[in-house]
């Protein structure tokens, strides 16, 4: 007998849903929740959710708006148990559940057909296409209303249906199944017949459904079937209905990122069609799709070059859409002075730190290196993409989002001139001109912030044409960082940045005229009263701070007094980007920023800073990150301040890994912020490189808890980021404190070793990459110190580092870091591998012949020189190769090195070769290019 609900049940747990949501009512609600949870143990209580969650009428006790709320919390659990649980249910709960569900695409309530459409969902992708086969042809029937008996409510939960499997199922979809074929083979032309029913929401969302699979991977049904497909799209051009068209528009888009030459012979009748719907400023969002046509055809070189003939049309148009909508103006006009006013937490947006990179291909020195920074651009328009994964649904939908913060049609027109600019040049110039000079001086606000934007978008692309002009544009732009209006200012801090490279540059009373006035006006705007054009304004200054380089030097006193007013005025969400122009600072000045002048002022800035910011604040991410430059840059003039650094990252470290070890215990999904501990690992490492050894080394000493226990952790750690900045600070006290380090080495060695196997690089291997090759660095860096100690892990490490030195499929700095690694290993051990030689010579001197000569090349090869000179015979097929390398080290490299360096080494093997080779040496060395045989002669003495 089919099972069948009873009502006593139905109406407690519906009654335990609603309390469940009663926020008033706290008792109620943990009440409500316990039980709950002990109904899950209940095989039934997924049958009742189905049936809750579909049925309409109230049970006893409750009113039409709580039952409401109970059926909605019913759908939200049902899902969440398919969600973790579907493969574990009984056939017959499954069945049910399957047989019940659909009906609620029937509820007269909108959101009801979306809880049952995102259940229908999940079964599909939990238990994939074949476990339910008759879910697609049931929903196409009840969209088409095949049987007479559907609803438009029904056609609508139908369509929304499918539309959530496709998302969701887009891969499984196009899966080819035994003896099944494609599901998407039957499933794409049901939905070309749907793009002419008479609703025009289910020929929008038929065509949204199709879109789908036109996304980047475009499906492979798709592909096969674009040519019949493509004339359904354009038959679609003349609906009427303004969502259709706004998919036509994205489906356009969508072609030109994914199968561009398809659109190329329709070219001209796509841009005439999508300028006009662009040109329907009633309807943004039909704008902005028309607009992404633009966007996307501009950025792939198929379409890109075929877009010349019109480029009269298109950048009109796209320029006219960068003038602010009536609303937005409305809007802006309200901004005002909010400096001293708090920032909210939901105004700052989420930081995420940067670890220590890996050493790219040729490691120049002893200092892992950093991330470059990028900066964030205030008023830009680059284009972010979403980090969700397939079918994943963005959960802070519901925030309040900035405006100014959205892709919109403005920004999108933008990223096109932008992107037209920097190929076409000159043409898009010339178009752009009259435009400019019609609006740059405009009586009206948003024409003239238009035309700073549209005069940024061209300026890289354009800059020879826009040179001449700019000893005008640019004192003018600068005039503009007074006017009247804060989003005017804003905008002019970006447009000025992207001519900060022309400026800098500038020399004499060029550099007084232009490069100084802009630099002091960007400088005071960062002081302004609006918090937007102080973003704005950092932002700038930053990019600025990039272009200039070591130009900025001289002005760094002023720079930095400007700074620390910043410091003592901004509220926080401006703060993380003026750590960004602190970092950059020091990054670019280096050892100037040592003064003590210079000093006396940034530090106590810093400091008052680092005293307000809390342990758990997100704001430490970039607040370390910028004390990590600054370090590196104050060297040994960070010493009096190093002490309450070092030890308050200690503590967050220590923390971090506490807080994480309990989650793992209790299994909770609460993980603690990562990077807390990538920066603090990184500024512990700055700090090392800064100071004197026996600074760094007391340090090391009087931590608490002890900091090679807590490397230790962090070199296990589960996340890529926290092991490749833990390897980096390895690396780092082996070079600087080595004599703290050895006693821990036994521990440290057996993890390192652990880490060195590239079958741990299959999720996120581009991170996972960067955590072996800084293992391979540090590897390397304990090498060199701890020589002959190594003898006890020799025999283990070979083989790792040569099978990663082999590997194909891995970026060739790994490989090349892997050869370095090897061959600082025989310096003390070279007699254990010795007899592996003939194995690994010739693998090795292909990927050194990649690396630049610098001190750890040099290192490299002494060591193995030290293995040729054990096992010279094992040479006889790469002999050649390793004189070739010898012939191209540079002369003053290998004195300055001296001891430390192959010299000497490498004399020993010619002389053991001349030796070995006999009378016939001299003709041997022939067989190298002469210009080798003469270097080699002059470099070394045989």
């Amino acid at each position: 007998m089919a099972w069948q609900p009873q009502p006593g049940p139905v109406a407690q747990l519906a009654q335990c849903l609603k309390d469940s949501l009663s926020g008033h009512d706290v008792s109620a609600q943990k009440n409500a929740e316990q039980m709950l949870r002990q109904a899950k143990s209940s095989p039934d209580i997924n049958n009742y959710l189905a049936y809750i969650c579909v049925t309409p009428s109230p049970p006893e006790g409750l009113d039409i708006t709580s039952y409401h709320a109970a059926r909605s919390a019913a759908a939200i659990m049902l899902k969440n148990n398919v969600k973790s649980n579907y493969k574990s249910l009984p056939d017959e709960s499954k069945s049910y559940i399957r047989s019940t569900i659909v009906s609620g695409l029937r509820d007269a309530n909108t959101q009801i057909r979306n809880f049952a459409g995102n259940v229908i969902t999940e079964i599909v992708r939990q238990g994939g296409i074949l476990d339910w086969p008759q879910v697609l042809p049931d929903l196409l029937s009840m969209v088409a209303n095949e049987d007479g008996q559907a609803s438009t409510e029904a056609q609508d939960g139908a369509m929304g249906a499918l539309f959530k499997i496709c998302e969701d199922n887009r891969r499984a979809l196009d899966a080819d199944y035994p003896n099944q074929g494609r599901p998407l083979v039957y499933l794409l032309p049901k939905f070309v017949e749907l793009t002419n029913s008479p609703s025009a929401k289910i020929r929008s969302r038929a065509l949204s459904a199709i879109n789908v699979f036109l996304t980047e991977p475009i499906a492979l049904t798709a592909k096969e079937n674009i040519q019949s497909l493509l004339p359904q799209i354009v038959r679609l051009t003349s609906d009427e209905n303004d969502d259709v068209r706004r998919f036509v528009c994205r489906t356009f888009a969508l072609l030109a990122d994914g199968m561009p030459a398809v659109l190329a012979p329709h070219l001209g009748g796509i841009v005439d069609y999508t300028l006009a719907q662009q040109k329907d400023v009633q309807n943004e969002e039909l704008a902005l799709d028309a607009a992404e046509f633009f966007f996307e055809a501009s950025s792939t070189p198929v379409l890109r070059d075929n877009l010349q003939p019109f480029l009269s049309k298109i950048v009109p148009v796209l320029l006219d859409c960068m003038v602010y909508s009536e609303d937005d103006q409305l809007r802006l006009e309200g901004d005002d002075e909010d400096a001293d006013v708090e920032d909210e937490a939901k105004d700052i947006k989420p930081q995420f730190a940067t670890s220590k990179t890996s050493r790219s291909a040729a490691p120049s020195d002893g200092n892992a290196q950093q991330n470059d920074q990028s900066k964030t651009s205030a008023n830009g328009y680059a284009y972010e993409d979403d980090d969700l994964s397939e079918g994943e649904i963005e959960e802070d939908d519901d925030l309040d989002i900035d405006p100014e913060d959205e892709w919109n049609l403005r920004k999108c027109s933008a990223a096109s001139v932008d992107s037209l600019a920097s190929h076409f040049g000159g043409m898009v110039f010339e178009f752009t001109l009259p435009w400019l000079m019609e609006n740059l001086q405009h009586k009206d606000w948003p024409n003239r912030e238009a035309a700073v934007l549209a005069l940024g978008a061209i300026g890289p692309g354009c800059m020879n044409e826009i040179e001449p002009h700019l000893p005008k544009l640019i004192p003018y732009l600068i005039s503009l960082l007074s006017d009247q209006q804060p989003v005017v200012r804003q905008i002019t801090c970006w447009a000025l940045s992207r001519y900060a490279g022309w400026a800098s540059h500038l020399e004499g009373s060029s550099r007084q005229e232009f490069f100084e006035p802009m630099m002091d006006g960007i400088l005071q705007r960062m002081l302004d009263g609006n918090k937007k054009v102080q973003e704005s304004a950092a932002s700038a200054f930053a990019t600025l701070e990039e272009a200039a380089n070591k130009e900025l030097v001289p002005y760094a006193n002023v720079i930095i007094q400007q700074f620390v007013r910043c410091f003592g005025r901004y509220k926080d969400k401006n703060m993380y980007i003026l750590y960004d122009c602190v970092q950059t600072l020091a990054e670019h000045s280096g050892p100037e920023l040592a003064k003590p002048e210079l000093v006396d002022l940034l530090m106590p800035a810093l400091i008052a800073r680092w005293e307000k910011v809390q342990d758990e604040s997100r704001e430490m991410f970039p607040l370390l990150e910028c004390l990590a430059f600054v370090a590196t840059a104050l060297g040994t003039h960070f010493t009096p301040f190093a002490k309450p650094f070092w030890e308050r990252c200690i503590r967050i470290i220590h923390q971090n890994l506490e807080e994480g070890a309990n989650a793992n215990n209790l299994g909770s999904y609460d993980q603690p912020e990562k990077d807390f501990l990538v920066t603090s690992l990184d500024l512990l490492s700055s700090i090392i490189q800064a100071l004197e050894e026996p600074y760094s080394t007391e340090l090391a000493a009087t931590a608490q808890p002890n900091m090679f226990e807590l490397l230790a952790y962090s070199m296990k750690d589960s996340n890529n980021d926290v092991r490749q900045s833990a390897y980096a600070l390895l690396g780092d006290c082996a070079i600087y404190i080595f004599p703290q380090l050895q006693q821990y080495l036994p521990t440290l060695m057996e993890i390192l070793l652990h880490q060195l196997d590239l079958s741990q690089a299959t999720e996120d291997p581009e991170t996972a990459f960067r955590v072996i090759n800084n293992a391979c660095w540090s590897c390397g860096e304990i090498a060199m110190r701890q020589k002959e100690g190594m003898t006890p892990y020799v025999d283990r490490l070979l083989p790792k580092l040569a099978f990663i030195m082999l590997a194909p499929n891995v970026p060739e700095s790994l490989n090349e870091n892997a050869a370095i690694a090897l061959g600082r290993l025989g310096i003390g051990c070279h007699q254990q591998l010795a007899p592996h030689l003939s194995q690994f010579a010739s693998p090795f001197l292909q990927a050194m012949q990649k690396v630049g000569w610098t001190d750890e090349k040099g290192h490299a090869y002494k060591g193995f020189a030290h293995i040729v000179l054990d096992n010279p015979q094992a040479m006889e097929q790469c002999l050649l190769d390793l004189f070739g390398e010898m012939a191209s080290a540079p002369g003053l490299m290998l004195t300055g090195m001296q001891a430390d360096g192959p010299l000497q080494s490498f004399e020993k093997v010619l002389a053991q070769y001349k030796a070995m080779i006999g009378a016939g040496f001299d003709d041997y060395l022939h067989n190298l290019p002469p210009p080798q045989e003469q270097a080699l002669r002059q470099l070394y003495a045989f």
